[in-house]
């Protein structure tokens, strides 16, 4: 990974045109008007996240069709794996845990193989919470389904509904530690989690409780997963080293 994830200024300052930062979507009913029909749905704070560090936000919906991945990716000179809902068990070989979401098979499919093709492409991206999942199930790995059972509190998502926040510590020679130092207090809303490394991935940052909360991805220029949410707290750091990096892609 280059220099730029030593949390240079965004692309303005090289006066160059700002990068494109693909942003995933939900795929939810939403109602607006007179209208209640399904729509691509992002929350504000992603956008508002990447204009603030220098990029240009571009909303990438989950589209049925897979043909046009390879001209997106060429397209982008950034991506951020967005949160969401859980991904189907299947795709890592479990079984359907009595807490784990319905399935999104439309989105799933299509992030995955956008993550294998960002991957391919060499492209930079950020995947937050759902999106490191989906990214450790691309390169093969699995997930814990409902942490509660598996570690015995609920500190990872402890109020319904509502963002929280807990520490984290950071590999210091890490491309996330590089960015935030080796540790951090971080927003986090998640029942799931990493539980066997996909390859190529290593675990750099955990919770108290040992739940891995940052990968990256070996050989990669930038790919970074965090399992909180950098979009809803007020350190923009990671956000402003993707699109550091992407400025000079």
């Amino acid at each position: 990974m280059s220099e730029a994830i030593r949390g240079a200024p965004g692309p303005a300052a090289g006066g160059g045109a700002p990068p494109l930062i693909g942003i995933t979507t939900y795929e939810e009913p939403a109602r607006w008007g007179v209208w209640v029909r399904e729509a691509a749905l992002l929350p504000a704070s992603y956008v508002r996240s990447v204009e603030r560090a220098g990029g240009v936000p571009v909303m990438v919906p989950p589209t049925g069709s897979l043909r046009g991945l390879a001209a997106l990716v060429s397209r982008l000179d950034g991506l951020v794996l967005a949160g969401g809902g859980d991904l189907d068990p299947e795709l890592y070989g479990a079984e359907r845990h009595a807490e784990t979401g319905p399935p999104q098979p439309q989105r799933d499919r299509f992030e995955l193989a956008l993550a294998r093709a960002a991957v391919d492409a060499d492209l930079p991206f950020l995947a937050i919470c759902r999106g490191m999942q989906v990214l450790n199930v691309a390169r093969g790995g699995a997930l814990v389904q409902h942490l509660p059972e598996a570690v015995g509190h609920k500190a990872h998502a402890p109020e319904v509904g509502k963002i929280g926040t807990h520490r984290v510590q950071i590999s210091a020679t890490s491309a996330v530690g590089k960015i935030l130092g080796d540790a951090a207090d971080v927003p986090t809303y998640h029942h799931q989690a990493v539980s066997r490394l996909g390859k190529g991935l290593s675990a750099v940052a955990w919770a108290e409780d040992q739940v891995v909360e940052a990968v990256e991805l070996q050989g990669h220029r930038f790919g970074l997963g965090v399992q909180w949410h950098p979009e809803d707290g007020d350190d923009k750091r990671l956000f402003e080293a993707l699109v550091a990096e992407a400025a000079g892609r």
